[in-house]
């Protein structure tokens, strides 16, 4: 079979490449997987929640019957969590999965999306995969121009994206930037707020409102990062009843899988290893500030469980480093191609990451 009857733009796409595998890395080097230091791809160092460990080792005893396709149990938690009503969630294989029907529902060839240049790649993705234009608006200090956004839109604007904290810059937009955003957003505009990093914030803004004024707004979140649940692929998005209502149409049947439901419902209101968790993002990001500023290496000031850091070559050092164990992302794929992105590890995983930095520099 021939590519010939395909859609162009999808023959277009340029697939998206995750961190590299520690088990993939241990075969091609021949090295130990249990020496290899991953932090690449911004997953929680303290692994997944215990409470979650636990639920989902008693789930698999019923691997054999489907999952409730409503999620009703999770949905529910999630609601009371954020005082909102269950016919606002929207359950998702990570919150990816929403951005995707999010793209279904809105996207066609005559629609556009706007992000942040440097926004996360998957929103150029999904707007390809649907023959959509993709608007870029240019991020000076890699913080999003709010008002250069609202200046991009145009009646053929469907979505707007602001990755807050994003990735993989780690910046963030204020609430006041926010409310003078959404003051004067149009009505056809859906604004999606991507919040993935959200528990790490000492003062997040309130996206939430939005919602419950009923207003044309989505907000991302996700179970991977703070509750380290990344391998289970659950996320959720939050949104006004309608806008819900529409993305719940354009989900697959039990896109949620049982085992991962449990495991987040257990996981939703585990305080202590998420405090935990931040804590050691805390500790973990003031040490890599301290030490790029050390090496007088540029960065861009993190809030999220990751640093951007600028080394001349990407690439080369991104190869040297993971010919020594030590996986980081380059990150050529954003057009950055002096930089890499670190992710914030264990504190012995962070002195191996700057010994290794500084062999390969």
């Amino acid at each position: 079979m021939t590519t010939d009857h395909a859609n162009q733009f999808v023959c277009d796409l340029v697939a998206y490449e995750p961190g590299k595998p520690i088990e993939e890395t241990a075969r091609e080097l021949g090295l130990d997987p249990k020496e290899i230091v991953k932090l690449a791809s911004n997953e929680n160092p303290l692994g997944p929640s215990p409470l979650a460990q636990k639920a989902i080792a008693e789930a698999a005893s019923t691997a054999h019957i489907y999952p409730d396709g409503g999620g009703f149990k999770l949905r529910s938690a999630i609601a009371e969590k954020y005082d909102l009503d269950i016919k606002n969630t929207v359950l998702g294989n990570g919150s990816n999965e929403i951005i995707e029907l999010l793209c279904h529902s809105f996207l066609n060839p005559d629609a556009e999306l706007v992000a942040a240049e440097h926004a996360f790649v998957v929103y150029k993705l999904m707007a390809t995969l649907f023959g959509a234009k993709y608007v870029a608006v240019p991020d000076p200090g890699f913080v999003h121009d709010l008002d250069g956004m609202l200046n991009a839109i145009t009646d053929k604007t469907r979505l707007v994206f602001i990755a807050n904290p994003n990735n993989p810059t780690g910046t963030i937009v204020s609430e006041a930037a926010i409310d003078a955003f959404m003051a004067k957003v149009p009505e056809h505009v859906i604004v999606v707020f991507d919040e993935a990093y959200f528990e790490f914030l000492d003062d997040a803004p309130d996206t939430l409102k939005y919602i419950r004024e009923g207003k044309n707004v989505c907000v991302l979140r996700t179970f991977s990062k703070a509750q380290g649940l990344a391998a289970l692929r659950i996320g959720y998005g939050l949104a006004s009843e309608p806008l819900a209502n529409i993305l719940n149409k354009a989900r697959q049947p039990f896109n949620a899988n049982a085992i991962a439901q449990a495991g987040a419902l257990a996981a939703i209101n585990d305080t202590s290893h998420i405090n935990a968790t931040v804590e050691n993002n805390r500790i973990g990001l003031e040490l890599f500030h301290s030490e790029f500023e050390k090496r007088n290496l540029e960065y861009v000031p993190s809030v999220a469980n990751f640093v951007l850091v600028k080394v001349k070559e990407g690439d080369r050092v991104f190869k040297e480093m993971l010919a020594k164990g030590v996986i980081v992302r380059a990150m050529s794929g954003y057009k950055l191609p002096d930089w890499i992105r670190v992710s914030v590890g264990t504190p012995t995983e962070n002195a191996r990451f700057l010994e290794v930095l500084d062999e390969v520099l």
